[in-house]
Formats: structure tokens, C-alpha cells, sequence
């Protein structure tokens, strides 16, 4: 049977099959179960970006205000509210971060620095996309935004995860060799797993959430609030319960203009409390979990995949 042309890839090639049930077990610190991030995405949307052939910012003729105003809602009042949520259940976040909100709203960024959270890079801005981008191009959007977010935060950049989820074919491995150490981007599991870089620099994948995004819990899916609080404690219940084996991560990421109305934000911090009330649990950062993982787990879980690619190859 035919697998496709020679030229066309049929898997990304940045990792191999490992099944879930025969892994080295993961033991996250004071033997938690589940290794819980919050990933608020801080973005900035530009009324009016250079225009990408391959993708609409907006999906209203310009100046689409509504679009813009509705992401506006976020900075000026979403994220001051979802911040005191956190704060009350010592939760700190691990942004996902427009590196052009760091000019345009600073403001927003010393309060998410004073809470000790982490930044990341989500690219310059949310309105300017990976698509098209020549490799030297793209080289440059990431270093720029690692280096705006070292200028203006004093911290490495570790993660990244690409803006508007428009990453290439080269996004990893540019952003290895510019020094990160995970990525966000490949939404593929419930445990970090090794990432194949062209350069062989050590990379993991910490695993960031599509269905619990409640971007794509509300725009896409349409569902509503009480039940995304539902699915936040039904996934945590699946998570923990196999976690007792071996080691699992729970991300929710959030986006202070969806999770923040005030008829929303209630379903979030529902499943907040009911997660804070049990042991086990480790409130991490993407950072820390990658730069545990990287530490403890990774070279016997290189040894796993080979010794299962062996086996399957004998």
C-alpha cells in the first residue's frame, strides 16, 4: 500500500511512538500524583496587522473593533480578576506571553512579576503569524521576543508555544538553539516526552491543553461555563487517578478575555477549589516541570523509546 510521495512527511519526525501504559514511572516532588500549570495566555491584538495571505486576524471587514475591544477587555479587566482567583488558591501562572504586550501594557506584566510567574514566549503579536516566514525570519521573531522578555522581566525564556498556534516545520528546533528547553506546541500527551531537535540539544514537550483552552471551550466548542468547570474536574479526577502510577500533567490555559466575565470566571475557580482540596498535587510552572523532568526523567525515558523502537524493529 502506498505511504505517500518520498517528499510528504507523515508524522512531524520530532518524536516516536511510546505508549502510554509501559513508561517509566515520573515522581513529581513530595510524590504529588498530578503536576498542575495554569497558562494565561497575555496577548496583544493589533486593530490593523500587515496582512498574512495565509490567515485573517479578524473576521470582519477592518477596523473590526468588536474583535480588538473584546481582547482589550482582557488586559484592562480580565486579568486583574483572574490573578486574585489565583492568588487565593496559590496558584502562580506560567505566561504564555506576546512579547509586544511588554511595551504596550506593562502595567499587567509587574503585576503577573510581582506574583513570581513565569513568562514564555507566544511570539511578538497574537496578529502576526508563523505562516509564510522564511527560517531566518522566524529565527528572528523568536530571539527578538526571548530577548524583549530577558530586557523587561530579567528571566530566561524557557517555553514557547507559537502565536495563534501558527508553528512550521522548523519552530522547535529554531527555538532549541536560541536556548529554549520545551515547547508548548505539540499537544500530543498526558506526561512531558523527550522532543527530537535537529541540533541534539535536550528538549521536552510539557503538555498544554487544547480541550480545557477555554478559548476553544467557548469560541469553538460552545460550551458553557458550568460544564467547562465540570470538564477542568473531570479531567483532574482521570489525571490523578493515573497519576498514582506514574506521574501526570494537568494544564489550563486561560485567556482573561474568555475566562474573566463575570458570569465565567465562577466555573474556573470552582475547579480550582475542588483541586486545591486534595493532596498530591504539585503547583508548578511549565518551567518547573520541564526543568524537573529534563533533570530526572529524561535519559531513562530516551532509554525506553529505544529500547521499544528495538523491539519493534527485532
Amino acid at each position: 500500500m502506498s505511504t505517500g510521495a518520498p517528499t510528504q512527511k507523515a508524522d512531524p519526525g520530532l518524536y516516536d511512538y511510546w505508549s502510554y501504559d509501559s513508561r517509566p514511572k515520573i515522581q513529581w516532588p513530595g510524590g504529588a500524583k498530578v503536576a498542575l500549570w495554569i497558562a494565561p495566555n497575555i496577548e496583544f491584538y493589533e486593530l490593523d496587522p500587515p496582512p498574512n495571505p495565509q490567515r485573517k486576524p479578524w473576521p470582519r471587514p477592518l477596523p473590526d473593533v468588536l474583535g480588538y475591544a473584546t481582547r482589550d477587555y482582557g488586559n484592562r479587566v480580565g486579568h486583574q480578576r483572574m490573578m486574585r482567583v489565583m492568588d487565593r488558591y496559590g496558584l502562580r501562572g506560567s505566561v504564555s506571553l506576546s512579547a509586544a504586550t511588554l511595551i504596550h501594557h506593562p502595567e499587567v506584566i509587574e503585576l503577573a512579576a510581582e506574583r513570581d510567574w513565569e513568562f514564555f514566549s507566544h511570539g511578538i503579536y497574537n496578529t502576526r503569524y508563523t505562516y509564510g516566514l522564511s527560517e531566518a525570519q522566524e529565527r528572528e521573531m523568536i530571539e527578538e521576543s526571548m530577548a524583549l522578555i530577558v530586557q523587561h522581566t530579567g528571566q530566561h525564556c524557557d517555553g514557547y508555544l507559537a502565536p495563534a498556534l501558527s508553528h512550521s516545520n522548523a519552530t522547535i528546533d529554531l527555538f532549541a538553539e536560541a536556548g529554549g528547553r520545551y515547547t508548548c506546541d505539540l499537544f500530543h500527551d498526558d506526561q512531558p516526552t523527550p522532543v527530537r531537535t535537529r541540533s541534539g540539544k535536550r528538549f521536552v514537550s510539557v503538555p498544554y491543553s487544547l480541550e480545557l483552552n477555554d478559548t476553544i471551550t467557548y469560541v469553538v466548542n460552545k460550551i458553557e461555563p458550568r460544564r467547562y468547570g465540570q470538564m477542568i474536574k473531570d479531567a483532574f479526577d482521570r489525571l490523578y487517578e493515573e497519576g498514582a502510577e506514574n506521574g501526570t500533567v494537568l494544564c489550563v490555559p486561560l485567556h482573561a478575555y474568555q475566562v474573566s466575565h463575570p458570569h465565567r470566571l465562577a466555573a474556573f475557580e470552582d475547579a480550582m477549589d475542588y483541586i486545591s482540596q486534595h493532596d498530591g498535587v504539585w503547583k508548578a510552572t511549565g518551567r518547573e516541570i520541564a526543568a524537573h523532568y529534563l533533570d530526572h526523567h529524561y535519559d531513562e525515558a530516551l532509554a525506553s523509546i529505544d529500547a521499544v523502537a528495538q523491539e519493534a524493529s527485532a
